[in-house]
């Protein structure tokens, strides 16, 4: 975080666990963990990825005014105790989302009345929910924070993980937006969820990762082709559900399938295990032979003689620091290595997205703008009341928005660059690029009429370009 957020409030951790005791026993058993939420009604829950344990349950609710159901609006007006449960709630919500004053010299915390401040602000455009995300933002930039706690009290009332697109993702960015403030971003963003049953769910329901996979796939099936073995080298295997198509593919390739091995880079060694066993069954099952893999980094990785590579990035370059994060730069140390390894074919694929060098609120707005268009797209597959919607849009994709908004430096995971600065590091490291196979593209065309009309497929400069509406989200291109 930077210097001019110094200033920022801080709430020990001794009040911190005071304060959900004493609001536990006032909450319970009138708000509901998000497993057992009743999904559909208007009682949705402003749910904090903080409290959010690891199988997707939250462990804390705040349920803001806008969003409680009759029933329990009529629970807390007739409760004795109310003027003493708002102030908890009051301290809860300070706790999870920031204070809204200045701690004073004594250190103590100074509540300022919400709604006068409110009427000062009227003016605001409430309604326009993009807007009012934005203008927070811009107070955040400028480190004008009572402006920001002003509207982070707005957008409280205007979120939902149920709602519209813009309100499931608002909630997320709200998330983000109050963990900048707290400097509470690197505590939420977990790297361990990629290899959740959300990812593969996501997997099923959008064709992202279906297009990335099947577009290299395809570049890696074309270099390969006349090849008796081949070796790939995954430096993030995931699920391993990339493979199962090449290897049915190779199965039915004339003149027979090519021996195949497959390398994946992995933080320990037993980390693929179950991964490996799948992809060995798939291939016995159609009679390819077949080698797995494990290793812990590429320089482990030993090429055989006669066994053509093919390197394989798949939304995984972001996540590499490069010279604006470490003087190392690995993300080109690591084009730089895999082209000393002289592989026939190496593929990338990454989102369409530029979040990597830029200052936090021009970020912010393409942040809004990108997740914008992925979550009208799962808008369109899963209904807004499918619990397994909520689940997917929070662990797969509120942790990467929560850690752009949120965090700096080595803390900021998901650096997003545009293909045409990718471009440059892989030419700068010797690569040239390789043209799609044509055959892909019909491929991908007919895998897209299976989702919807407004998805649309380009080919521009010799990379394939998978979009929503008028907005790219992911590219997909070959180097060799």
């Amino acid at each position: 975080m930077q210097a001019s957020e110094d200033n920022r409030s801080v709430i020990s951790n001794a009040f911190y666990s005071q304060s959900l005791v004493e609001i536990d026993e006032f909450c319970n058993p009138k708000f509901q963990f998000l497993d057992n939420f009743s999904y559909g009604t208007k009682s949705e829950p402003y749910c904090t990825l903080e409290s959010s344990s690891a199988n997707g349950s939250c462990t804390t609710m705040y349920y803001s005014p806008s969003t409680l159901s009759s029933s329990h609006q009529e629970c807390l007006s007739n409760s004795p105790d109310d003027s003493d449960f708002r102030n908890k709630l009051r301290q809860l919500e300070t706790v999870m989302l920031g204070d809204n004053s200045d701690f004073d010299e004594s250190g103590v915390i100074e509540l300022p009345d919400i709604e006068f401040w409110q009427e000062m602000v009227s003016g605001y455009p409430k309604q326009d929910l993009k807007q009012v995300l934005i203008g927070c933002a811009k107070a955040v930039s400028n480190n004008d924070l009572l402006n920001a706690r002003l509207l982070i009290s707005e957008l409280r009332q205007m979120v939902s993980v149920a709602g519209e697109p813009i309100q499931r993702l608002g909630a997320y960015m709200l998330e983000g937006l109050v963990a900048r403030l707290s400097a509470s971003g690197s505590t939420i963003y977990k790297s361990e969820y990629a290899l959740n049953t959300n990812t593969h769910l996501l997997y099923e329901i959008c064709p992202y990762f279906k297009f990335g996979y099947m577009s290299a796939n395809g570049a890696i099936a074309e270099a390969m082709k006349c090849e008796k073995r081949v070796h790939i080298v995954d430096f993030r295997i995931g699920h391993g559900s990339q493979w199962v198509p090449l290897i049915q593919a190779f199965a039915k390739r004339p003149g027979g399938p090519p021996h195949i091995r497959i390398t994946g880079l992995h933080d320990s060694p037993n980390g693929l295990s179950k991964q490996g066993k799948r992809l060995c069954k798939v291939a016995k099952t159609y009679n390819v032979p077949f080698e797995f893999h494990t290793e812990v980094g590429l320089e482990s990785v030993r090429a055989r003689p006669g066994e053509p590579l093919a390197v394989n990035f798949a939304f995984v370059l972001h996540r590499m620091p490069d010279e604006s994060v470490s003087t190392r730069n690995h993300r080109d140390r690591v084009l730089r290595l895999v082209k000393s390894m002289r592989p026939k074919i190496v593929t990338l694929v990454e989102q369409e997205s530029n979040t990597n060098t830029a200052p936090f609120y021009p970020r912010f707005l393409e942040a809004l703008d990108y997740y914008n268009a992925m979550f009208e797209s799962i808008d369109i597959t899963l209904p807004r009341d499918h619990k397994e919607r909520i689940n997917v849009e929070q662990h797969c994709l509120a942790r990467e928005v929560v850690n752009i908004i949120a965090c700096e430096g080595n803390e900021r995971v998901e650096r997003h660059e545009l293909l045409g600065k990718w471009k440059l590091r892989f030419s700068m490291a010797g690569f040239s690029q390789c043209a799609m196979s044509p055959l892909v593209n019909g491929t991908i065309k007919r895998l897209l009429k299976n989702y919807s009309e407004r998805y649309r497929l380009e080919e521009r400069d010799g990379a394939l370009y998978l979009g929503w509406m008028n907005r790219d989200l992911v590219a997909s291109c070959a180097w060799k």
